[in-house]
């Protein structure tokens, strides 16, 4: 009314008034609609496309993304936001793999920080699955993406520890986000300073994303999917914490929580479920305080720590739950069978004896470091390789093994049994691997035979209360220094590389048709025999005929013809090969095997418990199966 009033009487005065307050309200006006229209527009999604657009990140420039993210180490855990953020922050592609556009330049580093609104659009059921890693990890993060996928599971995240794993991944159609670490880009090495760090952003990482009220599934990257975990997850709704354990004595044999009275082994951190409960995100603010308080502690012990505090009672008759940490927290211990630590699955097979489905297998209970870890899923089939991987320049060598029944099953399990089956089958890969240097192919190594197990402590050939079998199929790590035979070493001292391969690689699926239709069979015959000449002989079933005893000239000889074959497979090695002509060839090769072959742990009850296997062990007459008698002799036989 008073507004219309004044209107009125402006009508009624002086022009020059009336001029006056015209010119005042067209102000307001004008003044009110720009101050809206700039609200409105940060709000909009339009402002985060125009980002999108405007970046100046592509793929053809990736130095960009260091300087976007050239922030302080104070900065990093703000760069996890807990406010909303006005309209959707959507970086990604609709569905998994789904490649961006090359032509679209990849939106700023900061529209992958972590929020609510970017978790929210990968929740399904309240629950999103997670994991991280550094770009030393990319091989291993992408295995895990498509075991995944391949189970239909598009619920997770992929949080990226460093700039250059943020812009890989998401030109490869993964779910990332940024977790501001900065952390190095190479292999940091289990036990180091970098590592506990990395062991600290996974508190950090569970602190930030409970308060949004998801539940979470964490997991580490060198673990694998094999069965969609969500529905069994499902079933125990009661619990706060749904945890994996380092147990390798069955407490339940059927596919039930584990009893947690009988529960030995420490509480795993690689493959955890967290609900978002007040119980829950009191924990993990405890553990977190504990870890940023003390450089020192293992995040997993302190972990373990925290829930032992105060466990038990059972929370009931029946669920499988335990009251932990504060008295309030429900904990429940996944079955070590069917989510499988690296023994229970590799050296077990427990599921396999008590007739279950796994769900997934961590790379724990190894012995060659990041190189074993990648090898055992190999051995497994369950690795993401690029198809050049099995089409290696200079072809494959594969050998079938001879093993008498004797060496495997006759006698009793112990030490002396067990270096006798293992030294006749690393004789065997001695020869091989010499034949492949020669032939410069790779070698396709063989299944593994081992009588007792390997472990870091002492104990009686296998875990009492254990199901492992004797014998049985160990990790190629239980005998051979993966990391070492696929670290590149000088060829001045230690001749050329000799690649090898997996047991199971030539089975795999993913084998290219122009490497599984291309191989040459070769039987080993004694010269002077029928057709024992090395000519290859279509009329006899296509197999090539070849002496023992060669040597290298007649080896370059014959199979100089076959460069183009993918595959030599060999009937045997015994006794096939008398050792290269040139000494110093010679020599550089035997300095690098010697170097491939690593301990058995351990006897107990002595000082030195480790006994060393030796590559060469058949040219020392006097050589047995015993630990070294003095620190001085502790040493290997090299």
């Amino acid at each position: 009314m008073g507004w219309r009033n004044g209107c009125e009487e402006l009508t009624q005065s002086k022009p020059l008034f009336l001029t006056i307050y015209s010119v005042v309200i067209i102000g307001i006006v004008v003044s009110s609609f720009y101050v809206f229209s700039a609200i409105y527009s940060s709000n909009t999604p339009a402002a985060h496309s125009s980002a999108w657009l405007s970046s100046s990140i592509s793929p053809e420039d990736p130095h960009h993304i260091e300087q976007a993210l050239n922030i302080s180490q104070s900065e990093k855990v703000q760069n996890v936001s807990t406010t909303p953020s006005p309209g959707k922050q959507n970086v990604w592609p609709t569905s998994v793999w789904d490649i961006p556009p090359s032509n679209k330049r990849m939106p700023p580093l900061k529209d992958f920080r972590l929020t609510k609104q970017l978790v929210q659009q990968r929740v399904k059921d309240n629950v999103v699955i997670v994991t991280f890693g550094n770009y030393a990890f990319m091989d291993f993060i992408l295995t895990w993406v498509k075991k995944l996928t391949d189970l239909e599971v598009s619920n997770f995240l992929v949080g990226a520890m460093d700039t250059k794993l943020v812009e890989a991944l998401y030109w490869k159609g993964v779910p990332v986000f940024d977790m501001g670490s900065h952390m190095s880009t190479v292999d940091v090495g289990w036990g180091s300073p970098t590592f506990h760090k990395m062991g600290r952003e996974k508190v950090i990482l569970l602190d930030s994303i409970l308060p949004f009220g998801f539940e979470v599934l964490m997991c580490d990257t060198d673990m694998v999917w094999l069965k969609n975990p969500l529905p069994y997850l499902a079933r125990y709704p009661g619990a706060d914490i749904l945890t994996s354990s380092d147990q390798v004595i069955p407490t339940v044999v059927d596919d039930r929580l584990e009893i947690w009275q009988e529960v030995s082994g420490a509480y795993n951190i690689g493959i955890f479920h967290w609900r978002p409960t007040e119980s829950a995100k009191n924990l993990v603010k405890k553990w977190k305080e504990m870890l940023l308080a003390d450089d020192k502690i293992w995040d997993q012990s302190g972990f373990n720590d925290i829930l032992h505090n105060q466990l038990g009672p059972s929370v009931d008759d029946d669920s499988g739950f335990v009251f932990a940490f504060d008295g309030k927290l429900k904990l429940g211990i996944l079955p070590a069978s069917i989510f499988c630590s690296g023994h229970t699955y590799f050296v077990q097979a427990m599921y396999q004896q008590l007739r279950l489905e796994p769900y997934a297998v961590h790379m724990t209970f190894q012995y060659g470091g990041t190189e074993g870890k990648r090898h055992r899923l190999r051995e497994a089939m369950f690795f993401l390789d690029p198809p050049e991987y099995y089409n290696p320049p200079g072809g494959l060598l594969s050998f079938k093994p001879s093993i008498p029944k004797s060496l495997l099953l006759s006698g009793e399990h112990n030490v002396d049994s067990h270096f006798t089956l293992i030294n006749h089958q690393m004789k065997q890969i001695r020869t091989a691997l010499a034949i492949a240097s020669l032939l410069n192919r790779t070698l396709v190594m063989p299944p593994l035979w081992c009588r007792l197990d390997r472990l870091w402590f002492p104990h009686p050939g296998i875990l009492e209360g254990s199901m492992t079998r004797q014998p049985f199929l160990c990790p190629l790590d239980h005998v051979f220094e993966v990391n070492v035979m696929l670290k590149k070493l000088p060829e001045e001292e230690f001749g050329p590389e000799i690649g090898i391969r997996e047991y199971s690689m030539l089975d795999n699926p993913s084998l290219p048709p122009e490497v599984k239709n291309s191989w040459l069979d070769v039987q080993l015959c004694k010269e002077g025999t029928q057709d024992c000449d090395g000519s290859y002989n279509t009329t006899v079933g296509g197999v090539l005929k070849f002496p023992k005893h060669s040597n290298e000239e007649m080896f370059m000889k014959v199979f100089s013809l076959f460069k183009d074959v993918k595959v030599i497979k060999l009937s045997s090695v015994q006794d096939a090969f008398t050792g290269f002509t040139n000494k110093e060839r010679e020599d550089r090769f035997r300095n690098r095997v010697k170097r491939y072959v690593g301990i058995w742990c351990c006897m107990p009850d002595i000082p030195i418990g480790h006994i060393y296997y030796d590559m060469y062990w058949d040219e020392k007459p006097e050589w047995k199966p015993i630990p070294p008698q003095s620190p001085e002799d502790d040493h290997p036989p090299f």
